[in-house]
């Protein structure tokens, strides 16, 4: 299944960089640098300018990488969901839960991954066929917050995004997370057309992550 598929590219990148840059040319950039330092899991969010064509250029780029996966973020409505699917976005996250997003996601078999921060909302992401919940902002809630809601939600597969950095990585999956978010403090240098500082914090990230799974 398409949709089990993606899951796994997603659980298997263990990090998904959130790439928000100033223009087009940068964008791809910072995404060619994340990806040069092993960092394989990608969300352009849609804050971007031309962002629908940035995830159709990189889904074109890296089509023959079968680790690389690429999704779309930022994602507040159903009519934005369809374009970045329809230009290649494998997966759609938001900062909140929209139902109708859900929608269109499911019938496109496309996992969505909704920003929630309480337990109604995860339980009502979850009845709309949500496989896995962004808990955001985690710097407001930590992860403390993850053995809570692993008590009432045993099987849920959880991403935080927001106040992951290098120094709490380990914390978040020790507590349970499947994967997690990292934003600015991955592409640092990004603003300043730095790519090789991103490289650099990306394989720093990707080190970490194998020493938590190795560990």
């Amino acid at each position: 299944m398409k949709k089990v598929d993606i899951l796994t590219k997603m659980k298997n990148a263990g990090i998904i960089a959130v790439i928000r840059s100033k223009n087009f040319e940068n964008a791809i950039k910072t995404v060619d640098a994340v990806i040069a330092g092993g960092i394989t899991g990608i969300e352009l969010t849609f804050t971007v300018p031309q962002a629908d064509q940035v995830i159709a250029k990189l889904t074109e780029k890296y089509k023959n990488n079968h680790n690389v996966v690429i999704g779309a973020g930022t994602v507040l409505d159903p009519v934005s969901a369809r374009i970045a699917i329809l230009n290649g976005a494998e997966f759609i996250v938001s900062p909140s839960f929209n139902p109708e997003v859900a929608k269109i996601c499911n019938l496109y078999e496309v996992p969505y991954t909704p920003g929630c921060m309480t337990p109604s909302e995860i339980q009502l992401a979850l009845e709309t066929g949500v496989d896995i919940v962004k808990i955001f902002p985690g710097n407001v809630v930590s992860y403390k917050m993850i053995s809570d809601l692993k008590g009432p939600f045993p099987y849920l597969s959880i991403m935080p995004t927001g106040g992951v950095n290098l120094d709490n990585l380990a914390e978040w999956f020790k507590a349970g997370v499947s994967l997690v978010g990292a934003g600015s403090n991955l592409t640092t240098g990004a603003d300043k057309n730095d790519y090789e500082q991103v490289t650099s914090m990306a394989q720093k990230y990707h080190k970490e992550l194998m020493a938590i799974r190795n560990s």
